[in-house]
């Protein structure tokens, strides 16, 4: 079958943001604008659970008015197909976003007018960057009270470190919100209705304008007064793509057309040169429609983004490889999940053809999976496929061998694919099920849910015997339990959570053991010497061999360091896990007929234990990045709670007409903390808040936390 869409003519985008800033709603209208569905659902509709929108299918993301889980959809706009992914903008799934830009070759950056820049726009904003994710960003909420374009602006370059161009500049705000001036074409675009098929009018830009629209307050009149500013911007920026147009510029003074504006801004927002941004409304049905002529005129198609990295089984780099239908197939799983269609494995194609009923490798793992199935979904509707090509992104049903981050490939050409990275998992609660009969159900679904979700994490406590799920937050752990009732039918409890400490060590010690066991026959022996010293917070644990002359035998050296791996999940102040180390093997000594790999395994752990007491062990906590938004009349109260919780004030930034507190807090803090927040304000104030650093226990705490393990474990 040839190729349906041309891949220039697709645009793989997702629309990312900060929880509350528009997405669902501004992917909603991109979907009744081209055509794909007929009637327009709004967010605050669907907690009743009787409708839902497009992207936001599932109950817990209709009973809490959030996404939770990206949706993906597709529409076609000025010929062009548009694959758009609708990720979350809450911390507790930044996951979702994380594993959806990998894939993506543009994203468009959803920012409230109001709020400006928040906590989860520089998560999303520093994730794109990882990836070089080419963005326009889209200032929405124009029409909200304290909506400010130029605010705004200034915080997507001082808190971005971008560099953002203003191609739009609206007309007026809040509830005379009237449209917007395209800097491109210099032509106004003017609403006087806020109905969904309301069509706008194009004015010239006279020097009437304000009063005609009956503009007067302050900052409109200066978004009007800075046109010609910013159109010199633009154009000054723009023109830095192409030397040719520039020259031509400064030669005859002659403003350069709207094709050539396009072209240099498309090449400088591939290269990340610069920033488009642009404004709207969309709950008032305002702007959406420039929105999509941005995405085909100035975001990439697959092939205009650099070609993907290939890696060893080490994960260093090894090569690239094309998107081109013509190049062996190679395909990315960034996504699994359980559907009421089995398993779905939500795949990216980079390059080459596959077909269904192909046989293609995991590389990852060296198995072999079977294509059945094949989708494009539609949110939650499937629609069977025979095939996909470079630049696809489509779901596979039922893979047996294939998790998030696999790479599928052609076994004549095997590849792997540059691997996603996921964050540790900060907070840890026990689940049971609610009735004993349902353990095995219960576990083959939780097992499902750890698949599907790499934030998660599963294992069983050894002291106590619980089944212990960790997760990136409470609301994450609480809707993954929730899901396991609505998608599997099968409840469960949820204990108290517990925080994820962690042990380090804080100066070098030199120990040496030796293990000898004679029990008749060939006995057991092996001695190692090691020296264990701290490391830089976040550089983990490394080993070391400096032996020299064979004190230790080459094949037991592995042992050595495979007995401090499983040895460090077991720390020595309160059983959690050590990090932030080295181990340097420096000598030993073996013995031709009772040494073996599992002596030296066995020393080497023993050490391990004994050692770490005198190298002055101390334990870390995980440390929150808080931001509290508040009235300015509970200011005070917000910043004593916080002292009162062990953190750390780092500065106040004006937030609309709120003052938003940003602050390190330690998780153990934190917990419940929204009621009390709710208390104390009179439920004017919220927070956020997202994972920041480990850094040391207090002494006191540290006493308590430590008689608290060894209780248990008694």
């Amino acid at each position: 079958m040839p190729r349906q869409t041309p891949l220039s003519d697709i645009r793989n985008i997702g629309i990312i943001a900060h929880v509350d800033a528009g997405k669902t709603t501004t992917t909603e209208r991109i979907l009744y604008y081209t055509g794909r569905k007929h009637t327009i659902i709004d967010v605050h509709e669907t907690k009743d659970l009787k409708s839902s929108t497009t992207t936001d299918y599932m109950e817990q993301e209709q009973k809490r008015g959030i996404t939770i889980q990206s949706a993906a959809v597709s529409a076609f706009w000025r010929g062009k197909k548009i694959n758009v992914i609708d990720t979350p903008g809450h911390v507790d799934f930044t996951i979702e976003v994380n594993r959806s830009l990998r894939v993506l070759d543009g994203a468009v950056v959803v920012f409230d007018g109001v709020a400006g820049v928040e906590p989860q726009s520089e998560t999303n904003w520093r994730l794109a960057d990882n990836y070089n994710v080419p963005r326009i960003c889209y200032v929405n909420k124009m029409d909200r009270s304290g909506a400010n374009f130029q605010r705004c602006v200034s915080m997507i370059k001082g808190r971005l470190n971008a560099r953002p161009v203003c191609i739009q500049v609206p007309l007026g705000s809040e509830d005379n919100f009237r449209g917007m001036v395209d800097l491109i074409e210099m032509k106004a675009y003017v609403w006087f209705s806020d109905d969904k098929d309301a069509k706008w009018e194009i004015w010239e830009i006279t020097d009437d304008l304000a009063s005609k629209l009956n503009l007067t307050v302050k900052e409109d009149l200066d978004n009007i007064a800075a046109i010609p500013a910013l159109r010199a911007e633009l154009v000054d920026t723009a023109l830095e793509m192409d030397d040719a147009a520039m020259e031509a510029y400064l030669e005859s003074g002659e403003e350069p057309s709207p094709e050539v504006l396009r072209a240099c801004l498309r090449k400088g927002t591939i290269t990340s040169a610069f920033t488009p941004v642009l404004c709207g409304s969309s709950y008032k049905n305002k702007g959406v429609q420039q929105v999509l002529d941005a995405v085909v005129d100035l975001l990439p198609a697959p092939a205009d983004v650099e070609a993907i990295k290939t890696v060893d089984e080490d994960g260093n780099p090894n090569g690239e490889r094309l998107s081109s239908d013509d190049a062996p197939f190679a395909a990315l799983a960034f996504k699994v999940i359980n559907d009421t269609y089995g398993s779905l494995t939500f795949v990216r194609v980079y390059s080459g053809v596959l077909t269904k009923g192909m046989s293609v490798l995991n590389s990852t793992r060296g198995k072999r999976e079977k294509i059945g199935r094949m989708v494009e979904m539609f949110a939650a509707q499937a629609n069977p496929i025979e095939e996909a090509r470079a630049g696809d992104i489509i779901a596979l049903v039922s893979l047996q061998e294939t998790d998030t981050g696999d790479t599928l490939c052609d076994a004549s050409a095997p590849v792997i694919l540059e691997r996603m990275r996921f964050p540790d998992p900060v907070i840890s609660v026990s689940v049971e099920p609610k009735t004993k009969g349902e353990q095995e159900k219960f576990s083959i679904a939780l097992g499902k849910m750890v698949r599907a979700d790499p934030s998660l994490r599963l294992e069983t406590d050894r002291e106590t015997g619980q089944t212990i799920l960790r997760g990136m937050g409470e609301l994450h752990l609480e809707v993954t339990l929730d899901r396991l009732r609505t998608e599997f039918g099968v409840e469960g409890n949820m204990g108290k959570p517990q925080v994820a400490y962690r042990e380090t060590i804080t100066k070098p010690v030199e120990y040496t053991y030796t293990h000898k066991k004679q029990t008749g026959g060939s006995g057991q022996f092996a001695e190692v010497k090691i020296v264990f010293e701290p490391r830089e917070r976040g550089e983990g644990f490394e080993f070391k061999d400096e032996t020299v002359g064979g004190t230790v035998p080459r094949e037991y050296v592995p042992s050595v360091q495979k007995g401090l791996e499983m040895q460090k999940e077991e720390g020595v102040l309160a059983s959690y896990p050590t990090v932030d180390f080295r181990a340097r093997l420096v000598d030993g000594k073996y013995h031709d007929v009772d040494s073996n790999a599992l002596t030296f395994e066995i020393a080497a752990k023993a050490c391990f234990r004994e050692a770490l007491k005198l190298a002055a062990p101390i334990l870390l906590e995980p440390v929150m990045k808080v931001e509290i938004v508040t009235p300015d009349d509970y200011l005070g109260d917000v910043i004593g709670d916080v002292n009162r919780r062990r953190g750390t004030v780092l500065g106040q930034l004006e937030r609309g007409t709120n003052i938003a507190v940003e602050a390190h807090v330690p998780l153990n803090e934190m917990f419940g903390y929204i009621g009390q927040l709710r208390g104390m304000t009179s439920g004017r104030a919220s927070y956020t808040m997202e994972f920041s650093h480990y850094e040391p226990v207090p002494r006191n705490v540290t006493e308590e936390i430590v008689a608290g393990r060894n209780s248990k474990a008694a």
